[in-house]
């Protein structure tokens, strides 16, 4: 963690499974890392929030806050993580997902919200969603536009391009965290619905080319199982560098999987997936992993 430590500061932008663990493996830096959140999602609790109240998806946001308080026993976290039990229209409902939109509507500002959330979980790291105004993901298939990230998610056919609809401008505080950043961090996550989001805004799309941080994206433990399964890294990356321009500086590599040809970064491989759960990343083999490339 020496050369971690020494970073002023780090954004990881993503959506909830994926960055929730970059963020919890980097907690120790508390308010000098950074989280920018991806709100397009409209499955599950948060879809049916959504289409009932207007809000932001909140279930990434969510989701990252409850992987950071994973080791922690106090009730406030237990309380956010409940998902409800009931015959009628709450149940399935996550306690988490009611409690933010709540207080949202107490606040001037989702950002606010996320805040008070944050000081009632005793969380450091700075968690922000990628825009506060409400959006869904689009996909261009054919020519034809589809709406929504959990019929993008299930599509087998991969579409020509990926759009935010409708128009929508990012937190100012997600491209204020983005110029202050020694290192800027990209998934792991999937592909299309939790790393492409927040890119499509061009405002941060723009702050991240722009930035002499140096931009590390880590590559899923599993491949994943959406459209991108037969595109290989070198087409995903190309695929996000044709739609924002964005294109890392070195990719973070997982071992368990075959190694990527054809990039045009810097590639360090290390054993990343967790010995418990060979889908999912192991937090210390991150640290030091990150370590170890910026040192």
């Amino acid at each position: 963690m020496k050369h971690l430590s020494s970073c002023s500061y780090i954004t990881s932008i993503g959506g909830g499974t994926g960055l929730g663990k970059v963020l919890s493996s980097l907690s120790f830096l508390e308010d000098r890392l950074t989280g920018i959140v991806a709100t397009t999602d409209d499955g599950g609790s948060t879809g049916r929030l959504r289409l009932s109240n207007g809000c932001i998806a909140w279930g990434d946001i969510r989701n990252c806050i409850n992987q950071i308080c994973e080791d922690s026993p106090d009730l406030a976290r237990m309380i956010f993580e409940y998902r409800i039990k009931s015959k009628g229209e709450l149940d399935g409902h996550s306690l988490g997902n009611i409690i933010l939109m709540a207080v949202e509507q107490m606040c001037v500002r989702p950002l606010d919200a996320v805040q008070l959330i944050r000081d009632m979980l005793n969380i450091k790291i700075k968690i922000i969603p990628m825009s506060e105004e409400p959006a869904k993901l689009g996909a261009i298939i054919a020519g034809n536009k589809i709406i929504g990230e959990t019929f993008i998610d299930s599509l087998t056919q991969l579409p020509e391009s990926l759009l935010i609809t409708p128009t929508i401008k990012p937190t100012k505080e997600a491209i204020i965290a983005i110029n202050k950043s020694d290192i800027i961090i990209l998934g792991p996550g999937s592909f299309m619905s939790s790393i492409m989001p927040p890119l499509l805004l061009p405002e941060i799309a723009n702050a991240i080319i722009n930035s002499q941080a140096k931009k590390i994206f880590i590559g899923n433990v599993k491949k994943e199982q959406s459209a991108v399964v037969n595109l290989s890294l070198s087409g995903q990356l190309k695929w996000m560098h044709d739609m924002s321009g964005v294109y890392p500086d070195i990719i973070l590599w997982p071992s368990e999987r075959e190694q990527p040809s054809r990039i045009d970064c810097q590639i360090k491989t290390y054993r990343l997936a967790d010995n418990n759960n060979s889908s999912m990343h192991d937090k210390q083999a991150i640290v030091s992993a990150l370590d170890d490339i910026i040192a």
